[in-house]
């Protein structure tokens, strides 16, 4: 009986990653077809132009995380360690995700993104916070 829970929970991941896949075909047809256009536009202002000497530019990391992994990686470091304030979770999660905490940039992105997290958290009842040292606020499971 308890095979039906497993069966079902991995239809559901299959549909979703069927469903992802479909988007991301119908992104990198749509991704395809802009480019001939830019293709066509270039070999009108330079015919003899050698598309292929254009290298193309790699894009950054975008350090997208799944829907929900930030608030599941949240709540199991406050299970299993207690109070956090949101620097201390944000260093422990950037370096759970081998993210490099010295990219100022990245680790104020991060820390807005945990923030946003540990608020709708605190919304659904599944955290509270408490003033805690300095400006900072802990985080702990909501009893």
């Amino acid at each position: 009986m308890a095979d039906l829970h497993v069966v079902s929970a991995l239809r559901g991941k299959r549909g979703e990653l069927a469903g992802r896949i479909d988007a991301l075909q119908d992104q990198l047809r749509e991704a395809m077809i802009d480019l001939d256009h830019v293709d066509a536009t270039l070999r009108l202002f330079d015919p003899d132009i050698e598309l292929d000497e254009i290298k193309p530019k790699p894009l950054p990391p975008r350090h997208h995380a799944f829907k929900g992994q930030v608030s599941r990686a949240i709540l199991a470091m406050l299970r299993a360690d207690g109070a956090m304030d949101g620097k201390a979770i944000t260093i422990r999660l950037m370096a759970e995700r081998e993210l490099n905490a010295n990219d100022k940039v990245l680790a104020k992105a991060m820390q807005k993104r945990i923030g946003a997290a540990l608020r709708n958290l605190r919304e659904r009842g599944l955290v509270a916070s408490s003033p805690g040292p300095g400006a900072f606020q802990l985080w702990a499971m909501a009893r």
